[in-house]
C-alpha cells in the first residue's frame, strides 16, 4: 500500500479523540446517534486528487444510506478512493465500501465494519404540508468555520440540526422529492430529513439557489424513493406508518382510559352494592315473614297441646268416676305431660331477629382488597395496542410470553415486584437502548418502554447493571427484593420519559 494511502487510512480508522457530548433524550437526538459523516478521498500516484464529504444515516447496524453524488469520486477514480464513515459518537472512524448505487435517484448504500450503529426507521405514512421537519447532517460551511485541520473532518461529533416545515412534494429529474424550509448546505447531502418523532421521511439532496434575496429551499429524496431503493438492494429496514404522537399524549390517553375504567369499576361496585342492599332487604323481609309464620305455628301448636292435655285430664276424671282408677291415672299423666310440653313449647318459641341465608349474608360483606398474585398464567399471546402506544423505530408484531410462578418470564428471566405489577429493566451490552418491561397479571397488560440513549449514558447504566446478580428465575423473595432495589437505581438514571412506549394486551394462547 502506498505510504500516503496508509497514512490516510490510519487517520480515518484510528483517530482517537474524546467522547462527544451525550445526546439529549429527545427523539431527534436519538436519531442523531445513527447519523454519520461520509468522507471520500481520491489518491492517484501518492497525490490527493479529490476530497469530498457528506452525511448518511444508518438503516442497519452496519449499513448507511447516503446520496450517490456524495460518493461520486468512486466513478471518477475507480480503485483509488477511500470511503470513511465517521459516527456521531465514539473514539474512531471506520472504512466503508459502496455496495449499491442508484445515480438516477441519487441514492447509495455503504457497508462498514468495526462497530454497530443505532438504526433509524423510515416513516411510510402520509406527510401533511406545513408539518414540522428537521434536517440532520454535517454542513460544509460549519466545517469551514470551525475545522482547524483535516483531522477535524473525521472527528466524531453530533450532527447539526435545523428545523423547518414540509412544503410539498415535487418531481425533480424524474425523482419524487420533498420540498422543505429546513436550512441545509453542502455537506448535508445524504443526511436525513425527519418528522417530529425522529423518523426518516427523506434524504437531503439539494438546495435552491437564493438570488437577489430569494429564500432558499431544500430538496430531499422522498421516503417512497428510499424504500424502493432499499427494496431493490435487498436491504431490510424498519418501516413505521403510525402517526407521530408524543409520550405526553399517550399518557393522557392512558389517564383518560384509566379514569374511565375506574369510573366503570366504581359504578359497577355501586350497582353491585345497591343490588346487594336490595337483596338483603328483600331477604330480611322474607326471613321476617318466615319467622313470624314459624312463631305463629309454634304458638298454635302449644295451644293445641294445652287443649289436648286439658281434655286428657278431663277424661281421667270421668274414668275415675267410673271406678277405672288405673286408666284414670294414665289419662291424668298423659294430660299433664302434654300440657307441660305445651308450656315448654310456648316458652321456647323463637323471639330473636331473623337469620339471613349464608349466600345473601356473604354477598353483603365487603370484598377483600386485591393482592399481587404470584401464580403462573402460562403461555399468553400479547397483541399490539396502537391507540395506547408510541412507536418510533420498533416492530409491532405479536409477542408470545410464558408467565410462570413468582414473576418468572419464559422460564429464564426473573422480574421484580413493583406494587401489583412486575418489572424487568434490560441494559444490553451492544445496543444503545434500555428497555423497561412491565407485566400486570391482573389486567394481563404487557408494556415495553424504550429509552434511546447516548454511548456515554449507556456506559454509566452498564456499570449499574453489573451490580445485578439475579439473572435466572428464583423463588427467593429476598433476591427479588434486591433486584427491585438495583432496578430502581437504573430507573433513577433514565430520562423522565421514554422515546417509545409499546403496549400489548395479552390473552391465553390456544
Amino acid at each position: 500500500m502506498i505510504p500516503i494511502v496508509r497514512w490516510l487510512l490510519a487517520l480515518i480508522l484510528a483517530c482517537t479523540v474524546g467522547l462527544s457530548a451525550p445526546a439529549r433524550a429527545d427523539d431527534i437526538s436519538a436519531t442523531g446517534r445513527g447519523v454519520v459523516r461520509v468522507v471520500t478521498i481520491a489518491i492517484v500516484d501518492d497525490e490527493v486528487v479529490g476530497f469530498g464529504h457528506g452525511s448518511g444515516v444508518a438503516v442497519a447496524p452496519n449499513r448507511i444510506v447516503t446520496n450517490a453524488h456524495v460518493v461520486e469520486l468512486l466513478a471518477k477514480y475507480p480503485g483509488n478512493v477511500v470511503v470513511g464513515i465517521v459516527p456521531s459518537e465514539g473514539r474512531k472512524s471506520y472504512q466503508g465500501r459502496v455496495i449499491a448505487v442508484d445515480v438516477a435517484h441519487d441514492l447509495a448504500l455503504i457497508e462498514f465494519t468495526g462497530t454497530r450503529l443505532p438504526t433509524v426507521a423510515l416513516y411510510t405514512g402520509p406527510i401533511e404540508e406545513g408539518s414540522m421537519v428537521t434536517a440532520l447532517g454535517y454542513p460544509g460551511n460549519v466545517d469551514l468555520a470551525t475545522a482547524k485541520s483535516a483531522a477535524d473532518y473525521i472527528r466524531p461529533l453530533a450532527p447539526i440540526r435545523s428545523e423547518g416545515v414540509f412544503s410539498g412534494r415535487r418531481q425533480m429529474t424524474g425523482t419524487d422529492v420533498l420540498l422543505h424550509t429546513a436550512q441545509i448546505a453542502r455537506g448535508n447531502s445524504g443526511g436525513p430529513l425527519l418528522d417530529p418523532c425522529g423518523r426518516v421521511i427523506g434524504i437531503n439532496s439539494a438546495i435552491t439557489r437564493g438570488e437577489e434575496g430569494d429564500s432558499s429551499f431544500g430538496f430531499a429524496i422522498a421516503n417512497t424513493e428510499v424504500a424502493a431503493f432499499l427494496n431493490k438492494a435487498k436491504q431490510p429496514y424498519v418501516a413505521i406508518g403510525t402517526p407521530c404522537t408524543s409520550i405526553a399524549d399517550i399518557e393522557k390517553i392512558d389517564q383518560a382510559a384509566n379514569t374511565e375504567a375506574s369510573a366503570l369499576v366504581d359504578a359497577t361496585k355501586r350497582d353491585a352494592a345497591s343490588k346487594a342492599v336490595l337483596a338483603r332487604e328483600a331477604a330480611l323481609v322474607a326471613a321476617r315473614d318466615a319467622a313470624d309464620r314459624h312463631r305463629e305455628n309454634i304458638m298454635g301448636l302449644a295451644v293445641l297441646l294445652l287443649v289436648l292435655g286439658a281434655m286428657a285430664v278431663g277424661a281421667g276424671g270421668l274414668l275415675d268416676a267410673q271406678a277405672l282408677r288405673r286408666e284414670a291415672i294414665w289419662a291424668w299423666a298423659l294430660g299433664a305431660l302434654v300440657m307441660l310440653g305445651a308450656v315448654v313449647l310456648f316458652v321456647l318459641r323463637p323471639t330473636g331477629a331473623p337469620v339471613l341465608p349464608e349466600a345473601v349474608a356473604a354477598a353483603s360483606q365487603p370484598s377483600a382488597p386485591p393482592v399481587s398474585s404470584t401464580a403462573p398464567l402460562g403461555k399468553l399471546v400479547c397483541r399490539f395496542v396502537p391507540e395506547r402506544s408510541r412507536v418510533v423505530s420498533s416492530t409491532t408484531q405479536d409477542v408470545t410470553i410464558d408467565w410462570g410462578k413468582a414473576g418468572c418470564m419464559n422460564g429464564r428471566t426473573q422480574y421484580a415486584e413493583n406494587g401489583s405489577k412486575w418489572d424487568r429493566i434490560l441494559v444490553p451490552s451492544e445496543e444503545q437502548t434500555v428497555s423497561v418491561l412491565q407485566f400486570d397479571p391482573a389486567t394481563r397488560g404487557y408494556t415495553n418502554a424504550r429509552y434511546f440513549l447516548s454511548a456515554e449514558q449507556m456506559d454509566d447504566l452498564r456499570k449499574i447493571r453489573s451490580t445485578v446478580k439475579l439473572k435466572a428465575c428464583s423463588p427467593d423473595e429476598a433476591g427479588r427484593a434486591n433486584l427491585a432495589t438495583q432496578q430502581a437505581a437504573i430507573r433513577t438514571a433514565l430520562p423522565a420519559r421514554p422515546n417509545e412506549r409499546i403496549v400489548y394486551a395479552c390473552t391465553p394462547a390456544e
